[in-house]
């Protein structure tokens, strides 16, 4: 069974997402085993997947809920990840997990990280050193390596860090008579 074990190395979460909604769909009498629930569920998280998240929730039989506490636990950390609470989130992530999902929540935490990250990126010109460690979810100290790692600047007189925006990727620019034709193919194709 797909779903008992996982390589450490190269897992691809796509298809064992997949297969994982294969066995859920499968399985006898319309109810998977706990383990595929909360498989699935971390890796709805994991892939940010908030709206498929909520719905398996909404699925699961109330059995499986009471009979499995870490189906419940995931479950916070996706309430926390609907609301963008950042400390709440990492708070929900660091509870002791089963080995059949401790490597997708930690995998969920990494990618909540680089979410906040490319945030920060996006929206401030300079952010609290302070307030960014929270956002990351880390000591102070760790904070500010991840930053300058990433090539941002670290004021340690006003307890700073100015990200860079990040690189825009520009679709390249079409001269006129390209456009009308590009505009030509596209009417003929919707015309056929």
């Amino acid at each position: 069974m797909v779903h008992l074990k996982m390589a450490k190395e190269n897992v691809d979460y796509k298809k064992l997402q997949t297969d994982l909604e294969q066995q859920e769909l499968e399985s006898a009498g319309g109810v998977a085993p706990a383990q595929v629930y909360n498989q699935l569920l971390a890796l709805y998280l994991l892939h940010n997947d908030m709206c498929n998240a909520k719905f398996l929730w909404k699925r699961i039989p109330q059995t499986v809920k009471s009979s499995t506490p870490e189906t419940v636990q995931i479950w916070a950390v996706g309430q926390k990840l609907w609301l963008r609470d950042y400390p709440g989130i990492y708070e929900a992530l660091k509870k002791e997990w089963s080995e059949s999902i401790s490597q997708i929540m930690e995998a969920v935490k990494a990618a909540t990280r680089e979410r906040a990250k490319t945030l920060v990126s996006k929206a401030y010109s300079s952010i609290d050193a302070d307030d960014f460690a929270v956002f990351m979810g880390m000591p102070l100290s760790e904070a500010i390596q991840a930053a300058t790692q990433e090539g941002w600047t670290y004021d340690s007189a006003t307890k700073y860090i100015k990200p860079t925006k990040p690189v825009m990727v520009k679709d390249p620019e079409l001269l006129s008579e390209q456009q009308l034709s590009v505009l030509t193919d596209y009417v003929s194709f919707l015309e056929a």
